[in-house]
């Protein structure tokens, strides 16, 4: 079917050559005349966070391969989780990585927010300078211990590590700082030691004046901390985008797994000046030394694993009641997911 100008002349103020502009724009597909907008995920520049810059480009490598902009993912770098949690807070964002204990919290208080997949799998370290005496935890007594947030796991690992010695946090002093703050702290000895994800631990290590203390692939085999968050009116509104990103995310863990070549791929990506901005030597170290110090590859939502995370925030305080597992997470995302294929 074809349509044609109208022969009778054009209204006052049109000419024939804007008569033709609309018409051709009018034949464009909607896609191509109106592409949706990015939606922007807010991210820390952690290795815990690793999945997400690869979800981001992968993405746009197959909407560049297709032709197409139906879904589109944006990373937005925050530098802690006060100011993450803020933006998720009030729809400043709609869809971030976070705290699963704080997820926990911010439901519980009526914010309307839900895990719909997890972004790792352990990664967390607790460094000491290669200077000092600590070996044991009981040698850490007095002394002060950055954490990124009482509502972090990281914190949740240091208070098993101190209650294997019998110990509370009661026993040291706890600081609350930013991570990528931490190695600096270190080195000039405003902290004896510090709790956190890597890269930050890394840093510290690789620069010769820090050690671990203790590393959750030791210790904490199943320790999840940083999950992947979306609001519910993100959920409401367009589930098939939602979808599309945890399967995206979910695709970047297996990837990312496969073996030394695809992590070597992710270092250049996550190092550059749209993700994380770090060297990329610093995201190798974290990725060799050793190679399941961060893992990805299991990403699956289990419910017991959740409530073990609740119980521990439970007694450290960070939580007051149990909160029921359908408040805070919505793992219908993970059980329909076919994970992307990455092709970066």
């Amino acid at each position: 079917m074809t349509s044609e100008l109208p022969s009778s002349p054009p209204p006052a103020g049109l000419s024939r050559r804007h008569l033709l502009q609309g018409a051709m724009a009018a034949a464009l597909p909607l896609s191509a005349a109106a592409a949706p907008s990015p939606l922007i995920v807010g991210g820390l520049p952690v290795t815990c966070n690793l999945t997400l810059p690869i979800a981001c480009s992968a993405r746009a490598a197959n909407n560049k391969a297709a032709g197409s902009s139906a879904f589109q993912f944006e990373y937005s770098k925050y530098n802690g989780w006060p100011e993450i949690k803020e933006s998720l807070m009030t729809g400043g964002i709609q869809a971030a990585y976070m705290l699963a204990p704080l997820v926990m919290d911010l439901a519980d208080k009526k914010i309307p927010v839900k895990i719909v997949s997890l972004g790792h799998r352990s990664g967390a370290v607790i460094m000491v300078r290669t200077d000092s005496p600590y070996k044991k935890f009981k040698d850490l007594t007095g002394k002060r211990i950055a954490i990124p947030s009482r509502f972090a796991v990281d914190f949740l690992f240091l208070r098993k590590m101190l209650a294997q010695e019998g110990m509370t946090p009661k026993d040291i002093q706890i600081v609350e700082m930013p991570p990528p703050d931490m190695p600096a702290a270190l080195f000039a000895k405003a902290v004896d030691a510090y709790c956190t994800g890597e890269p930050f631990g890394a840093a510290a290590q690789r620069a010769g004046y820090a050690k671990p203390l203790r590393m959750t692939r030791d210790e904490w085999r199943n320790y999840i901390c940083c999950v992947l968050t979306v609001r519910e009116e993100l959920i409401k509104d367009n589930r098939p985008l939602v979808q599309n990103l945890v399967d995206h995310v979910q695709g970047a863990g297996n990837w990312l797994d496969l073996g030394a070549a695809n992590r070597e791929k992710a270092i250049q990506i996550a190092a550059g000046r749209k993700f994380f901005n770090q060297d990329p030597n610093i995201l190798r170290f974290v990725m060799e030394n050793p190679t399941d110090r961060v893992t990805y590859g299991d990403l699956r939502m289990i419910r017991t694993e959740f409530d073990e995370l609740m119980q521990l925030s439970i007694e450290a305080g960070t939580i007051k009641q149990p909160i029921a597992y359908e408040k805070y997470v919505d793992d219908s995302f993970v059980k329909a997911t076919k994970a992307a294929p990455i092709t970066i």
